[in-house]
């Protein structure tokens, strides 16, 4: 089977399973596994590199009132690789290829591909996510051996987590300039942790917040996970973080409890590594009851002043 992913998580969710070797195109964000950066890249985006998040956002808001995606096909590139099975997404707007955009590429291939959409909210969705995966490639048991191993992992997590007496309240910022709540799966994760959620809502939409929103919850914990951002590109932002009124005064601030983590590579795929973001948001939250797996990096602390 020749198969080509359209979302970095669903390249994930394919390795996982066992199925490298069958993927034969990804998108120009796929990079993990690293081995899949050499593949060919069947997508493309209308987001300028040097663009500031103020300016993505504006972007994003634009596209949204047209109903268009940021990202295209590269139908040249497609129609030479000839797959028998696309994964997508329907879960996200703008941060992929448009679903109709999609299926009407695949229905204009001579190998007429099946095409699959994953839409995720919650962790059990994207278990269900890797299983869809696994029937649809016929790797159904291996799926299904990928998804016990990623629950057990929860489960652990969640088991130390039962001891925990005092959980702090958290914020997970999906966005700085303008400050977004981290919906869909974060508050879950941050439950799982040994945290509780001040502002996100399990299974909804992220959505701007604003600033004066999180000055009145007043979070004892706030952890930034801007979408599809690096640590460091994350911290290029934290001055437009601290120059909002009312920072110095938080709760989190003061208690020194301001992180960053990998929003692009971990909280912001719902894929696989939302396990290891679990794992990296519980060790943030309770150090001394969730130890770091080894190859995980631990958040980076944000010092509360210049």
């Amino acid at each position: 089977m020749r198969i080509v992913s359209l979302l970095p998580s669903a390249t994930e969710v394919i390795c996982g399973i066992g199925l490298r070797d069958q993927l034969v195109g990804v998108t120009h964000e796929c990079d993990y596994p690293t081995d899949v950066a050499d593949l060919p890249k069947v997508t493309k985006t209308l987001i300028p590199t040097d663009a500031s998040s103020r300016e993505i956002d504006d972007l994003v808001r634009e596209r949204l009132k047209t109903k268009a995606a940021l990202y295209s096909l590269d139908i040249e590139v497609l129609e030479r690789l000839q797959p028998d099975l696309i994964v997508t997404q329907a879960l996200c707007d703008v941060c992929a290829v448009a679903e109709d955009e999609v299926r009407d590429a695949a229905c204009s291939l001579p190998s007429s591909p099946r095409v699959i959409n994953l839409e995720p909210t919650c962790l059990d969705d994207v278990m269900q996510c890797i299983r869809l995966v696994g029937e649809a490639s016929g790797c159904e048991a291996e799926g299904a051996a990928y998804v016990d191993s990623l629950q057990q992992r929860i489960a652990a997590v969640a088991r130390r987590s039962e001891s925990i007496q005092s959980r702090p309240s958290v914020m997970m910022l999906e966005w700085i300039d303008p400050p977004f709540n981290a919906g869909h799966w974060s508050p879950e994760l941050v439950a799982i942790a040994g945290g509780r959620e001040a502002i996100g809502v399990a299974g909804q939409r992220s959505v701007t917040t604003p600033w004066q929103t999180i000055v009145d919850a007043d979070p004892e914990v706030i952890v930034i996970a801007c979408c599809g951002f690096s640590v460091a590109r994350t911290l290029e932002d934290i001055p437009i973080l601290r120059s909002y009124p009312g920072w110095d005064s938080l709760a989190c601030v003061q208690a020194d409890r301001v992180s960053i983590v990998d929003g692009s590579a971990y909280f912001s795929r719902p894929g696989p590594r939302l396990v290891d973001s679990l794992e990296i948001l519980a060790h943030t939250l309770h150090p001394h009851v969730h130890p770091l797996p080894d190859g995980l990096s631990a958040a980076t602390r944000v010092k509360s002043t210049l």
